[in-house]
């Protein structure tokens, strides 16, 4: 009995142990920086295409009405609410300011200006825009929301930002790279998860249609005119080709929530996932879906790799990428400072 115990409380206190190591390590915010950019970058652009038709999409008399979309988002009992800031909108130029101020708002987060404060606005901005038109709202929609809302966590602004160069120059010398932070760990960690239920949910989905299990689901997708980019009408003369890209994108999804942990295998998941989401952006002509997935999965690239690969000069000079010899992680110290010359 003693021994099932012992059992017992070793395998609870490494769980909890795990747990808190998984979600509650202090983690540097570079690749969180760099998400930042890139999502901010796909904010901009993605809300900016609203801009060619404007009033027909959130005006008053819109294609879908400011009543219609209030009632697809009502519960069936008739409570619920989804926030939208165009509920309150009832002219052009009010329509128009508030498009612009979003558009500014995507920009700084981009650009890494007030950051922690504009993370947040920009995470209600497009909350509201997709609330706005739930019958024109897609997978891009629902992933860009979700990187600015994680984003709102942690310090995305610690690292390629504005912020960053302005505190530099405020100080009056290059700053070393930012401390590692918990809730830098915590936002990538929830956007890692996130990612894993996509991809696992979204492989559940095709196990319902049998073209996948036939193998011609990539053909009826490449061949569809409506998605049609590039010409891959040519695959019909390979079918074995056609059913070798089908199974292999079916099980990289259902297989991607458990394969992407071991640091092993991690690198060859993630460069699988490039051709996936790349051929959906240029074969089907869904670049930007396509792109957003791939900010997504950078949650999942280490930050001591992200800054070996965007080094600036700045950070040559103030700081460096050390090996801590007892434990052997990888951490982020001041450069020492110079000597004097005798």
């Amino acid at each position: 009995m003693r021994l099932v115990k012992q059992y017992v409380l070793s395998l609870s206190a490494a769980a909890r142990d795990g747990w808190n190591h998984f979600w509650f390590t202090p983690a540097d915010p570079a690749t969180l920086a760099l998400i930042r950019v890139a999502a901010g970058a796909m904010l901009l652009y993605t809300h900016l295409v609203w801009t060619l038709d404007l009033e027909a999409f959130f005006g008053p008399h819109s294609w879908v009405s400011p009543a219609a979309a209030a009632t697809v988002l009502r519960d069936p009992d008739g409570g619920g609410y989804a926030w939208s800031h165009f509920w309150i909108i009832r002219g052009p130029f009010a329509l128009w300011t508030a498009h612009l101020a979003a558009l500014v708002l995507f920009a700084m987060l981009m650009l890494g200006l007030f950051s922690r404060v504009v993370s947040v606005l920009a995470y209600l901005a497009a909350v509201g825009y997709v609330n706005r038109i739930p019958g024109a709202q897609f997978g891009l929609d629902q992933i860009n929301v979700m990187l600015a809302m994680y984003l709102m966590i942690g310090p995305s602004g610690a690292a390629w930002s504005l912020d960053r160069l302005w505190a530099a120059r405020r100080a009056g010398h290059s700053l070393p790279p930012a401390q590692p932070a918990v809730s830098a760990n915590l936002a990538v960690r929830l956007i890692q998860v996130h990612m894993c239920v996509i991809y696992f949910y979204a492989a559940l989905a095709k196990l319902g249609g049998i073209t996948w299990f036939s193998g011609e689901a990539i053909w009826y997708a490449v061949a569809n005119l409506e998605y049609q980019t590039l010409d891959m009408t040519w695959l019909a003369r390979w079918p074995l080709l056609i059913a070798l890209i089908t199974q292999v994108t079916l099980y990289w999804e259902l297989s991607f929530c458990v394969l992407v942990w071991p640091r092993l295998i991690r690198p060859l998941v993630l460069l699988m996932g490039v051709p996936v989401h790349l051929g959906i952006a240029f074969c089907m002509g869904m670049i930007t879906f396509g792109l957003v997935m791939l900010i997504g999965c950078l949650s999942f690239v280490p930050p001591d790799l992200v800054r070996r690969l965007l080094r600036f000069p700045s950070d040559r000079k103030a700081g460096q990428a050390r090996t801590d010899p007892i434990h052997g992680a990888r951490r982020l110290v001041a450069a020492p400072p110079k000597q004097p010359s005798k």
